[in-house]
């Protein structure tokens, strides 16, 4: 074998391997924080499970709060890496609708999609130490940064409510997109999912549009 494939071929398994061992954590750790939380994980057993060593934990994904993080960004972006909001395929196709409420009810769709995988880890932050509150908050706050930014995309379309404020805006679709509130209604109150898209998608036309 020439040596340059054979250099490229080592390179690409390793990556391969690196890549797999990292999601094997990171399904380890999503299932060990469901079931016993947050606190009474250790890095051990977490280890144990995604069948590698403590050392490769610590070395893919840090500390706990830091692994912590990237089962947010995962579970936000569902792939298994932290992915730029200007770079989401829903936000680029959100951008390209000049319609206001079409870009809202695309917008419902992916809060759906992405809930339903935060809200296992929205139980453990619930329950989880300051540190991990920490992470939570700061995805929140990024959150609502977000926001500003979308209501200045529909003020852009000229189609939002008169008497509302970009702020304003910005605050409601932050409070009604948040993982709480669709625990609330899909888990708490059991509503199928799809009713929740739809009817977060007509509040927000309601609320917001003209």
């Amino acid at each position: 074998m020439d040596r340059q494939v054979k250099r490229q071929y080592d390179t690409s398994g390793r990556r391969a391997a690196a890549q797999a061992n990292r999601q094997a954590i990171l399904d380890a750790a999503t299932r060990l924080f469901v079931e016993r939380g947050y606190a009474a994980t250790t890095m051990a057993q977490l280890a144990q499970r995604a069948g590698v060593a403590v050392d490769t934990v610590y070395t893919v994904t840090g500390r706990k709060p830091a692994l912590f993080l990237q089962l947010v960004e995962s579970a936000i972006s569902g792939t298994g890496d932290a992915v730029p909001a200007a770079e989401r395929g829903y936000v680029r196709e959100m951008r390209a609708e000049p319609d206001a409420a079409r870009k809202l009810h695309r917008y419902a769709r992916a809060v759906r999609e992405m809930h339903a995988r935060l809200a296992p880890l929205l139980r453990v932050a619930r329950s989880g130490p300051p540190e991990v509150a920490e992470v939570w908050q700061a995805i929140a706050q990024r959150r609502a940064d977000n926001m500003r930014l979308l209501a200045g995309e529909l003020a852009a379309t000229g189609q939002l409510r008169h008497g509302l404020d970009l702020q304003e805006v910005a605050d409601i679709i932050w409070a009604t997109n948040s993982p709480e509130f669709y625990c609330l209604l899909v888990e708490d109150r059991g509503w199928p999912p799809e009713r929740f898209e739809q009817w977060l998608a007509d509040g927000w036309c309601r609320l917001l549009l003209a």
